[in-house]
């Protein structure tokens, strides 16, 4: 057996990429956004999502006031505007206004959505745990809503929608060809193994699905 090298790096958090999205809320009664790449789901029922905020971070004031935050999925065509949203403090501009982000505000009060992202969810806090650099805060989303551009036949295209992904090497990647068909591909690794429950119908998704069939 051939022996494959390997350098050892210590504890490190590092999923190859992680997507990128705008978090919403508002700060003393005005709306700020922050930029996350520390996130994902964690729950399908409910619906449950996680963001992960460094404790000194603006919108962490607002979600602590409010318990309420949007998680917004901005497309590529907005790199720039998203970058910029985690180089600038709220408490020093007004984000929205620099980035000409078209506002709305669904049935979760205080949790801003960003009109020109794809997809928004609307949440509601469940959970603020310290775990140390950062402050995990879970939220049970409330409302769901896709951009009408990036819809086909009714559900979410994820290559419509045009997410993109940050790497710690320090670049966002936009997304690639799909490589092969969830569910179904690791069927052909043994056959009869598999759980044919599994294969036939995923997990339950209440929320937004991002998966290129769907």
């Amino acid at each position: 057996m051939t022996k494959i090298k390997r350098e050892e790096q210590g504890p490190v958090p590092i999923l190859c990429a992680h997507p990128v999205v705008l978090v919403g809320t508002d700060v003393d009664g005005k709306p700020d956004f922050a930029t996350v790449a520390w996130t994902g789901v964690a729950a399908s029922s409910p619906p449950t999502i996680s963001i992960a905020l460094q404790p000194h971070r603006h919108s962490l004031k607002g979600i602590r006031q409010n318990m309420t935050f949007s998680v917004n999925i901005p497309s590529i065509d907005y790199i720039k505007e998203t970058d910029y949203c985690g180089l600038v403090s709220g408490s020093m501009s007004a984000k929205a206004d620099d980035c000409n982000f078209k506002i709305f505000y669904g049935s979760t009060p205080n949790a801003p959505l960003i009109e020109q992202c794809p997809v928004n969810h609307a949440c509601e806090v469940l959970h603020i745990l310290a775990l140390g650099s950062h402050t995990l805060v879970i939220g049970k989303i409330v409302e769901t809503y896709y951009s009408g551009e990036c819809m086909t036949e009714g559900k979410l295209d994820i290559v419509k929608a045009k997410p993109f992904f940050f790497s710690f090497r320090g670049g966002y990647y936009s997304l690639g060809e799909p490589s092969g068909k969830a569910f179904i591909i690791g069927s052909s690794v043994n056959p009869e193994k598999v759980d044919k429950s599994r294969a036939a119908s995923p997990p339950p998704r209440t929320s937004a699905p991002l998966r290129e069939d769907d």
